[in-house]
């Protein structure tokens, strides 16, 4: 079994690597906008993690550290997708327990996210396998 590994990714270089894995999870973005909304993300302190197992990017994750008057700090989870064909292999898990550990070394008591609707099985890994609990609805209006 190949050793798996988790590395911030910080270089352009790497966030290409890791672009045909985010597009899973947000087909909607071609890599120029997803390359240019990550320069600006990470002045705003995103955070991009990827899963190795041996040389291959199997999963990535994006956070941010945030204070508001709910969650006190917490870390946002804005994105964390496993490759399709590498899914129920428990790189999610390790992924997550790896942010888990990352938001309480920098001083945050939640790790929070938001998840579509229609993503039915997530909702039931971070339910049922993570220990999350569903605490309220998110709503967007496009202007």
């Amino acid at each position: 079994m190949a050793t798996v590994a988790i590395r911030e990714l910080t270089t352009e270089e790497a966030w290409r690597q890791a672009f045909p894995v985010m597009r899973e999870l947000r087909p909607h973005l071609d890599e120029a906008a997803y390359l240019d909304y990550l320069r600006e993300m990470r002045e705003q302190g995103y955070t991009l993690f990827g899963l190795f197992c041996g040389e291959e990017l199997v999963a990535v994750a994006g956070v941010i550290r945030l204070t508001n008057l709910y969650y006190g700090r917490h870390v946002w989870v804005y994105d964390l997708v496993t490759r399709e064909d590498r899914r129920s292999r428990g790189f999610g898990e390790a992924l997550l327990w790896h942010i888990h550990e990352w938001a309480r070394k920098h001083g945050c008591g939640v790790v929070a996210l938001s998840s579509g609707l229609q993503r039915v099985r997530a909702h039931r890994f971070y339910e049922e396998k993570m220990g999350y609990e569903k605490t309220s609805y998110a709503f967007k209006k496009t202007l």
